[in-house]
């Protein structure tokens, strides 16, 4: 998987994910034409969620098991540990084994996940058979669970504590929690797969029809602290570029007919706010750029 400027994203994890989804794709017998009808996602999105271009929302995987009749626990776990490499919140596999041995030694009562409510573990059963405590089930799969193992426990914590009759304390977090980034850290990331594009985060200070028909928009998103570029109806060959003071441009092409037929968007430039952001459109086969300021 690449982001943007063409960086490997997502390792192994990703890999993972795509196999498996087109594993399932395969069994449905469904077309990418298919899976668009039958899904809230257009064709061009699938072929990237299947070729591991793009890391696929958690719903788009859901969807899919649902429509091979697979249960979705395994390849939703796939999904948690490649969504925490791509975001960049999972840590190390050395750091997490260190974390979890030493957990595990002193008889952890409880799991703390990251963004996740406090779970205290259950006790042994009445009859007094010694089983591991939810806690540390839960720290060893951190510990072996790779760089994403993070993200995996917060979720797995929560199912484990309901289960098990454990104590679920503390507030669920709110939309701005579950933002990858803030500010120069959004720097040259993708604005989708850090939900800096979440609908209550992001604004649309700038929208426009360019000559040739292409659908542009300035977009902000105000937790992130960060601009970037959409397109939508480009043609291939096209460019969108955001230029903001301080920062390198950031750009995006329409390489291909999947890209025309969906929206693109460019990376993200740190901005403490859309005034005096540029967004310009070089189109295709070198015709006058087009640019606009919020």
């Amino acid at each position: 998987m690449s982001g943007p400027g063409g960086a490997p994203r997502g390792g192994v994890e990703s890999s993972r994910l795509a196999a498996g989804l087109r594993e399932l794709r395969a069994r449905t017998g469904l077309s990418l034409a298919a899976l668009a009808a039958r899904t809230p996602y257009s064709k061009s999105s699938w072929e990237r969620y299947l070729n591991g271009k793009k890391l696929p929302p958690r719903d788009a995987v859901e969807a899919l098991c649902r429509l091979a009749g697979e249960p979705a626990g395994r390849l939703v776990a796939l999904w948690e540990l490649a969504d925490a490499v791509w975001s960049g919140r999972g840590r190390s596999g050395a750091a997490q084994a260190r974390d979890g041995g030493s957990a595990a030694a002193h008889g952890p009562e409880r799991v703390t996940a990251p963004g996740a409510a406090v779970v205290a573990a259950a006790g042994p059963p009445a009859g007094g058979e010694a089983t591991p405590r939810p806690a540390q089930r839960l720290a060893g799969l951190a510990a072996g669970a790779g760089a994403g193992g993070v993200a995996l426990v917060a979720a797995l914590a929560l199912w484990t504590a309901v289960g098990a009759g454990g104590l679920v304390t503390g507030a669920v977090p709110d939309a701005s929690e579950m933002t990858g980034c803030r500010a120069r850290a959004c720097d040259g990331k993708d604005p989708e797969s850090m939900r800096c594009d979440l609908p209550d985060l992001v604004r649309t200070p700038l929208e426009r029809t360019a000559a040739g028909g292409e659908r542009v928009q300035l977009r902000y998103g105000t937790v992130c602290g960060a601009a970037w570029g959409w397109v939508r109806d480009g043609r291939i060959g096209d460019r969108v570029e955001v230029v903001a003071p301080g920062v390198a441009p950031r750009s995006v092409r329409v390489l291909d007919r999947f890209d025309a037929e969906d929206s693109l968007v460019t990376p993200m430039a740190a901005v403490r706010g859309p005034e005096g952001v540029r967004l310009c459109l070089y189109p295709a086969g070198g015709g006058a750029r087009e640019c606009f300021s919020a």
